[in-house]
């Protein structure tokens, strides 16, 4: 039997280190099939092979191998309401949504929310700066976050069973934005105030390069997405949807 080959090489962050100094598309089109075969052609292998392996954490959870419209973000910046104007990103972005998702999701960590239907996904970030991996809710529309916190404020031991395990600790810590003072309506003294607090309901650990390397990254990352199942379920519980 042939040995597996890896998704992502060195020759894959050399290419995003490259774009990083030379953001221009008169050097992206230059070097577009160095793009297509060390960034995007392993990135859509893994999202493929990734996607049954998602279902039997969650049957809603959608690994999308689509060119156009699925997992894989584009590499191409909007830039219309920017004062960067680099017409391109220096990272690699990847979401895996909630079936309750439009196909076209973008996610956690990208230039929007999981679609405009919030619903809690996993999402993995390639970046010479550091990788990551995570799950959750980022940057929800006002009326899911007041969903969310009210959950919170009904529900404290679930939340507390879902973000607290030692296991998922171990590998994960809750980030994203928070508020500065606690938001209005809401206890100052409750016990789950800096979680009331949170403007994005996200969870994310770091991914080192090396493991990004090995053949085997399909099992590394479901072996992570698996602690976050708590998480995405209690998530998914506070906006009436399955998981």
């Amino acid at each position: 039997m042939a040995a597996r080959l890896p998704y992502f090489t060195p020759a894959t962050f050399r290419f995003l280190r490259a774009l990083g100094r030379n953001n221009q598309r008169e050097w992206f089109h230059a070097h577009k099939d160095e793009y297509e075969t060390t960034v995007r052609a392993p990135a859509l292998r893994l999202i493929a092979d990734l996607a049954e392996p998602l279902r039997a954490i969650s049957p809603f959870l959608i690994a999308n191998p689509r060119t156009v419209g699925g997992s894989l973000f584009r590499i191409n910046r909007d830039t219309r309401y920017a004062s960067d104007k680099s017409p391109y990103k220096t990272h690699v972005g990847m979401s895996f949504y909630h079936a309750a998702t439009r196909a076209t999701a973008r996610g956690v960590g990208g230039s929007a929310a999981l679609g405009r239907l919030d619903a809690p996904g996993l999402y993995l970030h390639l970046a010479p700066t550091g990788s990551f991996t995570g799950g959750g809710i980022w940057h929800p529309q006002p009326p899911t976050l007041k969903r969310l916190r009210d959950f919170v404020v009904d529900n404290p031991r679930s939340w507390k069973t879902a973000t607290r395990d030692k296991a998922f600790l171990k590998v994960f810590h809750l980030s994203g934005e928070s508020l500065v003072r606690p938001p209005r309506g809401y206890d100052p003294a409750h016990e789950l105030l800096e979680d009331l607090k949170r403007k994005d309901f996200i969870a994310s650990a770091e991914v080192p390069q090396q493991e990004l390397f090995d053949p085997a990254l399909v099992k590394l990352l479901v072996r992570r997405y698996k602690l976050m199942r708590p998480m995405l379920d209690w998530l998914s519980a506070s906006l009436d949807l399955e998981f």
